[in-house]
């Protein structure tokens, strides 16, 4: 962690009583749009493939309802299986075709390490992707032809941004037609707009939290594309942001902070920041899921399976 995050995790600790829920400053020039609290209508445990730690870094509805999901741990995409009748844990099985290691193998010499995927999504054609933050590529898996692509991007326009940590890169990404937005999570919080049909980067920005200081390095932990808006997922602020790309502008934020400390899911840290990694977006839901870095919830030493929330959305049916 450099020096930045250190003294963010020290703030957010400072602001944060025993209870785990705090009062964040307001600015007297703050946004005018709607702000919301979230809850959970239902919670599940993410059952761990093969018993192997399983950090959910990312969440998608696929057209058919399907929620996929992915680990930062080993590359693959995993569909959420959830229990008949009821039950409190979810299994993730595994797309056997995708993202195999035969189709992997070409780009297994750009590899520093593991692939360290962050970020998944699917375009009109059914081609699903993932965003891999260790080398900052953005791989497509053709269900067609199955095979893996690594797109070649000009990302010159935006390298400014670029850290040399490689734990910080890109952390989201989600597609509207041949619009892609990638999420560069941190040192330099950007939300970056490609477009698909040229690999060219068309537009990048950064919208912050209501209550975030000048200082405040926006961080950004997954992306989500619904119904004209794009969602983006603030880890360390415990917000998701409903998004106009086009205008820049903030169009609602939701608060999951007392959602995300309660005593049944609150999970052992090593710094006090938060855990949510994957988002994904309906017309009545936001779900949410953890990447809770191997570690057990406090109140449940021996489980450290990821946590997935389903929270009906408070601007269900507005206008």
């Amino acid at each position: 962690m450099n020096n930045a995050g250190l003294i963010r995790c020290l703030v957010l600790a400072a602001l944060t009583p025993v209870c785990g829920c705090f009062t964040r400053p307001t600015s007297q020039n703050a946004p005018s749009y709607h702000y919301y609290t979230l809850t959970a209508e239902q919670i599940w445990q993410m059952n761990l493939p093969r018993g192997e730690r399983f950090d959910a870094s990312g969440l998608f509805l696929d057209k058919t309802g399907e929620l996929l999901t992915e680990s930062d741990q080993r590359i693959g995409v995993y569909r959420v299986r959830f229990p008949p009748g009821g039950g409190r844990a979810v299994d993730l099985i595994q797309m056997p075709e995708c993202f195999t290691p035969a189709q992997l193998a070409p780009l297994e010499m750009r590899k520093h390490g593991r692939f360290d995927c962050e970020g998944i999504t699917e375009d009109d054609q059914g081609r699903i992707y993932l965003c891999e933050e260790g080398d900052r590529m953005i791989l497509r898996w053709d269900p067609q032809t199955k095979t893996v692509e690594n797109l070649d991007i000009d990302w010159s326009p935006v390298r400014k941004y670029f850290s040399d940590d490689r734990n910080a890169a890109w952390e989201g990404i989600a597609i509207d037609g041949s619009t892609m937005y990638v999420a560069n999570e941190r040192k330099k919080g950007r939300i970056i707009v490609v477009d698909l049909k040229t690999l060219k980067v068309r537009d990048d920005f950064v919208l912050p939290a209501s209550w975030s200081w000048w200082f405040w390095d926006t961080h950004y932990s997954d992306l989500c594309w619904f119904d004209g808006a794009l969602f983006a997922l603030l880890r360390e602020d415990h917000v998701i942001l409903k998004i106009d790309p086009a205008a820049k502008l903030v169009l609602a934020e939701y608060n999951f902070h007392q959602m995300e400390n309660d005593p049944e899911v609150i999970y052992h840290k090593e710094y006090p920041i938060g855990v949510m990694e994957g988002l994904a977006v309906d017309k009545d839901y936001f779900w949410l899921c953890t990447d809770n870095n191997g570690f057990a919830r406090k109140k449940y030493p021996g489980d450290r399976r990821p946590t997935l929330f389903k929270c009906r959305r408070p601007d269900a049916g507005r206008d």
